[in-house]
């Protein structure tokens, strides 16, 4: 499947379509947090790491490609390493997201964006300009590896790194999970019930009587 085409069936997808489909796969820590509500970001992993220090990520706005989500190992930083000038910059290149696993400022601004912008915390005090590290390395974001040209996908529940390999295996799972889940919605909007939909009572019979069980949706 070509990369396009992997992107595209990401991006119409909710992160937990995905989290059902596969829950190994490697899903960021809960402390990273869109600064706007209610938008999706999908797109390719340029990465790097500072720390305290913010030359390296104008250095990988320089370098980044339209349709890439910076990944910012900031290796506990307790300085900003962006803020309002590097994301309208980061808008204006076409990139399609960032993610800090530190703190941001200029939190105003970031959240009127129509770019995805997510970050461990904020604070009104920037990082210096006096390092300059190697760009596109394995990072550790959110508790997981982020490997260079993995592909992120991340909306309000949070954000979700597969490979494309692992994209092109989990894919019609998750989009299994989401059409079931449209027809769900549509039965219970119907009326219907929810319990009447699923093996709520042989299931909860099973587990009280010790015998393997898993709860499910009836054909």
């Amino acid at each position: 499947m070509d990369h396009a085409t992997l992107l595209r069936r990401l991006a119409a997808l909710e992160t937990s379509h995905l989290a059902d489909a596969d829950k190994t796969l490697r899903v960021m820590d809960a402390g990273l947090r869109p600064l706007a509500p209610g938008l999706r970001m999908t797109g390719r992993a340029f990465t790097l790491v500072c720390r305290e220090d913010f030359l390296t990520v104008l250095a990988a706005l320089a370098a980044a490609a339209p349709g890439d989500v910076l990944v910012i190992d900031t290796r506990g930083s307790r300085r900003a390493v962006l803020g309002e000038l590097f994301s309208l910059e980061a808008r204006r290149r076409g990139l399609a997201g960032i993610v800090v696993d530190g703190p941001v400022r200029d939190t105003v601004t970031l959240r009127g964006l129509d770019l995805p912008v997510y970050a461990r915390s904020a604070t009104p005090l920037a990082g210096t300009t006096r390092e300059l590290q190697p760009l596109q390395v394995p990072v550790q974001c959110g508790g997981v590896t982020v490997n260079p040209g993995d592909l992120i996908h991340g909306d309000d529940d949070g954000i979700v790194v597969v490979s494309a390999e692992e994209a092109a295996r989990v894919l019609p799972a998750a989009e299994q999970i989401e059409a079931r889940e449209r027809a769900v919605i549509a039965r219970l909007a119907a009326g219907e019930s929810l319990l009447s939909m699923l093996n709520f009572e042989e299931h909860r019979a099973n587990l009280e009587a010790g015998r393997d069980s898993a709860l499910r949706f009836l054909p």
